[in-house]
């Protein structure tokens, strides 16, 4: 079993939904997790004490243990999160060029059957612009501050 697998599985029986995971060269092992209503110190706490314990029974090779909310610029990167995120903003890159270029950002108007429905402002007009979800390299919320 893949760690984000082991991690969506054990979190996901803890109430919490693992958001992204990352290893940094140091050895840094981090784990952004979220649920309704938010996440706080206490929730990080909780699940870094059990998350330790589960890596040492599956033999999880880090240094540290990072544990966080995905913060307001949350990354997307999951069916669902385009989905739960429709009417949001959102700044992502594509793999390759549409209408020459990569870089977009829009509002999410709708994610389904692995399209994604982006509302962008181009020459001062609305253009609803539509994205195959293997086209979206990286893509995460944009703070409205």
């Amino acid at each position: 079993m893949d760690l984000e697998t082991l991690l969506d599985k054990t979190l996901s029986g803890l109430g919490y939904e693992c958001v992204d995971v990352e290893m940094t060269s140091q050895g840094t092992l981090r784990v952004f997790i979220d649920q309704e209503g938010g996440i706080t110190v206490d929730d990080c706490a909780t699940v870094s004490h059990h998350l330790s314990h589960l890596f040492t029974v599956e033999n999880v090779d880090y240094k540290r243990l990072e544990v966080s909310s995905p913060g307001l610029d949350r990354v997307l990167k999951k069916d669902r999160d385009f989905e739960r995120f429709v009417g949001s903003t959102v700044r992502l890159e594509t793999r390759l060029p549409v209408n020459g270029q990569k870089k977009f950002v829009g509002i999410i108007q709708s994610y389904e059957g692995g399209k994604l429905t982006l509302r962008i402002h181009k020459d001062k007009e609305e253009t609803d612009l539509v994205l195959a979800r293997e086209n979206i390299d990286r893509a995460r919320l944009k703070p409205e501050i």
